[in-house]
């Protein structure tokens, strides 16, 4: 019988390679809808992205591609971060849904995870904060400081996303305001400083004395300090763009939910889920409340804070009417995600059409 000898040398490049193999880094790519300095929504996820790439080390690896169109753009994109070795990629709006879903059927073998959408396949799952809760607490805030009862709202896109933000803001401003109205102006874009600018000025023009909006840009609260105005912001801590203006932000955390979805695909465990965070696991929060607001009202909004966290309350509990004054979800009773997920009407107070 011959016997095979190995040389050392062999042995220990084997050994080496073997080690060289098992420390490959985990390819994570993001894809940004909006520049990382928009200082909203892209800017959060941006700031999730640094916080986990500095907590793994050099178990990962990561990239970001920013200002990506929906559509076809995305799609695009999408496909060439798994063709280019990419294990994980997060896809961060809305509109990347249906790109998220085509591209995850062409490269079975790399693992997606949608931001706020709701389809799902063997390796898609999605992800989003529950920023309605924030939105409420925000909303308490801007009801109580409103002098002339109106408050403005920019929308971006008339989707279940920025309803439900919406609607979660008046009826949080109607804890502390029982006569508030809400004017809404929708923009139809994520970011566009200059034309979130205008429709700050259109809604102040109106009556609107404190303003929010579900865009990405600080463009609302600079237009409210210029004018005057309160305003509240969204995703970020946008006090530095109106410290006189801002009253709080309702804010939003993905890195905890980044950190667990890496984790699972590192260690095996991944499986397509619909992770929904909000207040109680650190998903949402709110800025520091601005010292114009009485004492009480902070008191207030931390009250129904700890209810949220606790379980003790609802955002949207009944008795909740919509605008033609009929109820839509009786006492006792409360929207389950589902139907949080379809919603397209407005509560009552809200002035307007939800655009179709």
């Amino acid at each position: 019988m011959r016997r095979i000898r190995f040389s050392p040398l062999l042995a220990i490049l084997a050994i080496l390679f073997s080690a060289s193999s098992s420390a490959d880094p985990l390819k994570v790519g993001f894809v940004y809808v909006s520049p990382v300095g928009d200082a909203g929504w892209t800017y959060m996820h941006e700031q999730a992205r640094q916080i986990v790439s500095e907590e793994f080390g050099d178990q990962i690896e990561t990239a970001f591609v920013e200002g990506v169109a929906e559509g076809a753009d995305s799609e695009r994109v999408i496909r060439k971060m798994a063709k280019s070795g990419y294990d994980l990629i997060f896809t961060t709006s809305f509109g990347y849904m249906n790109p998220t879903i085509k591209a995850a059927k062409r490269f079975p073998k790399v693992t997606f995870e949608h931001a706020t959408g709701y389809k799902m396949a063997k390796n898609v799952g999605n992800y989003m904060t529950r920023d309605h809760e924030a939105r409420y607490l925000a909303g308490m805030v801007a009801g109580a400081m409103s002098k002339t009862d109106v408050l403005g709202f920019v929308g971006a896109f008339p989707i279940p996303e920025v309803v439900r933000g919406i609607n979660a803001y008046m009826l949080g401003a109607q804890q502390t305001n029982p006569d508030i109205t809400m004017k809404v102006i929708w923009v139809n874009t994520w970011h566009d400083p200059a034309r979130e600018r205008e429709a700050a000025e259109s809604l102040m023009l109106q009556g609107a004395d404190v303003l929010a909006m579900h865009t990405d840009s600080p463009a609302i609260i600079q237009a409210a300090e210029a004018n005057g105005k309160y305003a509240t912001g969204f995703n970020s801590d946008m006090s530095v763009y109106g410290p006189n203006a801002h009253l709080t932000s309702a804010m939003q955390h993905w890195h905890n939910m980044y950190r667990d979805k890496i984790q699972a695909v590192l260690d095996g465990s991944w499986k397509p889920t619909s992770v929904w965070h909000g207040l109680k696991q650190g998903a949402n929060d709110i800025a520091p409340i601005h010292s114009d607001v009485p004492d009480e009202i902070v008191a207030l909004v931390e009250q129904h804070k700890s209810q949220i966290v606790a379980g003790d309350r609802n955002v949207f509990q009944g008795p909740i009417y919509n605008q033609l004054n009929s109820i839509m979800v009786p006492e006792g009773s409360q929207m389950s995600d589902a139907e949080l997920l379809k919603f397209n009407w407005y509560v009552q107070g809200i002035e307007g059409k939800i655009p179709q």
